[in-house]
């Protein structure tokens, strides 16, 4: 059987602030934004090629402290790439980092190791990793 991760709910504080940062400027997918009632909104929204989403939102998501989640991780093919697109876009990004020593050859020096770290609007810790062969 499999099990797959679909959704990881971030906390924000200001939801039409991170749907900006999340869709414009680091370019994910927004499968939809629901209102439900007066208390509760959900929005969805996928970065391209993942299976799983993050969920943003107020009363319908879990309460948890904006900014508190670290960790997250999304996987490019092309590092130095995804760096100039998130510069481009406006975030603020850092160098390419090289952590560790691949644990075996690969096409390319910074596949397995090469990251770079960014946070959203309100803190929650992003991390970028090249692997080559998943693209």
């Amino acid at each position: 059987m499999n099990w797959t991760l679909e959704v990881v709910i971030v906390p924000v504080t200001d939801l039409d602030r991170a749907k900006k940062f999340y869709a414009e400027q680091l370019g994910f997918v927004v499968d939809h934004d629901t209102v439900i009632g007066d208390e509760a909104r959900i929005i969805q929204l996928t970065p391209p090629g993942s299976g799983c989403s993050i969920v943003i939102g107020r009363g319908a998501v879990p309460d948890m402290p904006p900014g508190s989640l670290k960790g997250l991780q999304l996987v490019v093919p092309d590092i130095e790439r995804a760096h100039a697109e998130l510069v481009e876009r406006g975030v603020e990004v850092s160098d390419v980092q090289v952590l560790g020593a691949s644990p075996s050859p690969t096409p390319h020096p910074l596949d397995n190791v090469g990251f770079v770290f960014f946070t959203d609007p309100d803190g929650n810790a992003w991390a970028v990793q090249q692997i080559s062969s998943r693209a």
